[in-house]
């Protein structure tokens, strides 16, 4: 596509960023009959959702596990009515593997078989570990309540932000009681409440938050995981694509995002960079669902947004990046004895802050088998293996990059030394503890650190989720949907706190709410009374404002899948 190809629209709404959020509030828009247009960086969509491909292995690149994507969860609910052809994720029933020098504990989704087995282990801690499931429990039906929480207070009327603040304060009141219970002191003491037994405390001996140690099991009682749909994370922004376009929509890559475009203070477009070419793309109102600090500090003027707005985000609590290695394997991951469940193995010799930490020795590494539970994701008789520890930009002198003299990090031979150095660390500690000759299988291996997240989603410092939920990021009041600038909204990880696909597509749902509340849209009735009421999505599928959507997305084959086809047409011809 060349840069004059590039409509100038005008449009009624632009969004930049085609991760998971920017795609939500798209395909929502596109379904009010609006003229959407999706702007990308990347040469494909999904941000973290994109995957990639080695050879005919297919990877994802961040997701572990889902939450809010099963028949009751809100992420399904929303996809429900943009278009009920969305794919599909699976539940898990074995969830999660605690592995330590002392600890291998299984968590499914009958979280009262381990606690079974904790309690004959330790039946003079009987009461205490009854407490902490029971407690654990309490959490988990908040979250399988809280699909009434996913509008917006931005959305709402001041009767219906009352209503809203009483049921958010119902969702928070099993939280309050183990919110002060942070760090190495802190979840001891928080633990102590419970049980004393030091072969307890290790089982969580890794946990930076006593919610850390409550919160999985909660999910579990309820069913809240999910593995991504057959085909990786990717195809939810494929087929999100496919509804955007098939209403009218338009989406286009390798698109960088200069400037927004003002007048009197309002915002009135964008400039964009696409393949050396400028053009200024008009529309009524902007989605910006992408990283704030670059909205704020280089696509507006100094002025446009106040130093102390700035400063606080500056200063926010972010999400920590990730060492994440994808393995390709000569063998199913099955023979090399993994499951489903994701694997944490961590030391129980080191601190707790060292399982977080920069070190590869100590860090606590969560391990998946991506092609055992989608056998789709790598060729016959091969398996794919997926290893990550949490990182910091700017662990290891910024992974060893240097600095151009425009201040641009530059990758050279240590960066790429250090990539290895890591990866090596990591697989022979697997290899060590869990699959005995795993190097001696390894066909492709692909690693990612801080430095790459930044480079393909533009988040800082490659943060995975934005902004963390807690004190300090709430009273600064980090997250916000509606920017100092008339016109300008601001969508992705930044515009609620938390992480993952369901804030991403709780935040996309609420910057289209806020668009067609602005115009006055009907379809911001059927989507408000449609999440408010949890109607049938059948009765309001065609409901007032929204246009007909023929719901014919037909999933791709993986690259696996085409492979085992040609093989077949061979042997067949």
């Amino acid at each position: 596509m060349s840069p004059a190809a590039l409509p100038e629209g005008p449009f009624d709404v632009i969004v930049i960023g085609a991760g998971v959020s920017g795609l939500t509030s798209a395909a929502i828009l596109a379904r009010a009959g609006l003229k959407v247009c999706v702007l990308e960086m990347d040469s494909r969509p999904g941000g973290y959702l994109a995957g990639f491909r080695r050879k005919d292995f297919r990877f994802d690149s961040a997701i572990h596990w889902l939450n809010q994507c099963g028949p009751r969860g809100y992420v399904t609910r929303v996809f429900d009515l943009i278009g009920r052809d969305h794919p599909r994720a699976r539940p898990q029933t074995r969830i999660r593997r605690w592995k330590g020098g002392t600890i291998d504990e299984l968590l499914t989704n009958d979280p009262d078989e381990l606690k079974g087995r904790l309690i004959t282990q330790f039946p003079h801690e009987r009461k205490g570990i009854e407490r902490f499931f029971r407690d654990a429990r309490s959490l988990g039906r908040s979250f399988d309540r809280s699909a009434g929480l996913i509008r917006a207070r931005e959305t709402m009327g001041p009767l219906e932000r009352v209503a809203f603040d009483l049921r958010r304060l119902r969702f928070a009141l099993p939280f309050i009681k183990h919110l002060g219970y942070q760090g190495d002191a802190g979840v001891k003491k928080g633990l102590d409440r419970y049980f004393k037994d030091p072969g307890l405390h290790k089982l969580f001996g890794s946990e930076q938050e006593l919610l850390a140690c409550l919160v999985p099991i909660g999910w579990a009682y309820f069913g809240d995981y999910q593995s991504p749909p057959k085909g990786g994370s990717q195809v939810f922004p494929e087929w999100l694509v496919h509804v955007i376009t098939g209403l009218g929509g338009s989406i286009h890559y390798r698109c960088r995002v200069e400037r927004i475009l003002l007048e009197n203070g309002h915002c009135v477009g964008v400039l964009v960079d696409h393949q050396g070419g400028r053009l200024e793309m008009r529309a009524g109102q902007v989605i910006a669902a992408c990283d704030v600090e670059t909205l704020y500090e280089r696509m507006l003027p100094p002025e446009a947004v106040p130093d102390k707005l700035k400063r606080k985000l500056r200063d926010a609590e972010l999400y920590s990046s990730s060492v994440t290695v994808s393995l390709g394997l000569d063998v199913p991951t099955e023979k090399l004895g993994f499951g489903e469940e994701l694997i944490y193995l961590h030391r129980e010799d080191v601190p707790r802050d060292a399982h977080g930490g920069p070190d590869p020795n100590e860090a606590g590494i969560s391990i998946l088998a991506p092609s055992l539970r989608d056998k789709s994701m790598a060729p016959p008789g091969m398996g794919t293996l997926t290893l990550y520890i949490p990182a910091r930009f700017a662990h290891n002198a910024e992974w060893g990059t240097e600095r151009d003299a425009k201040g641009g990090i530059v990758r050279g031979e240590r960066y790429e030394l250090l990539k290895k150095e890591v990866a090596d660390i990591l697989i022979q500690r697997v290899e060590r503890e869990l699959a005995p000759g795993l190097r001696g299988h390894i066909v492709w291996c692909d690693v990612a650190t801080p430095i790459t997240h930044w480079r393909y989603t533009g988040n800082r410092e490659g943060s995975m989720m934005g902004a963390k939920p807690g004190k300090a990021n709430f009273k600064a009041g980090i997250a916000h949907y509606r920017t100092p600038v008339p016109g300008l909204l601001l969508g992705g990880h930044w515009a609620d706190l938390g992480g993952g696909v369901p804030i991403a597509v709780k935040s996309g749902v609420n910057t289209a709410l806020i668009v067609l509340k602005d115009r006055h849209h009907p379809a911001f009735r059927t989507w408000r009374d449609y999440l408010d009421k949890d109607l049938p999505v059948e009765r309001v599928f065609n409901g007032r404002g929204l246009v007909p959507y023929a719901e014919d997305w037909v999933q791709a084959l993986t690259p696996a899948e085409k492979q085992m086809a040609r093989s077949e047409h061979l042997d067949g011809g």
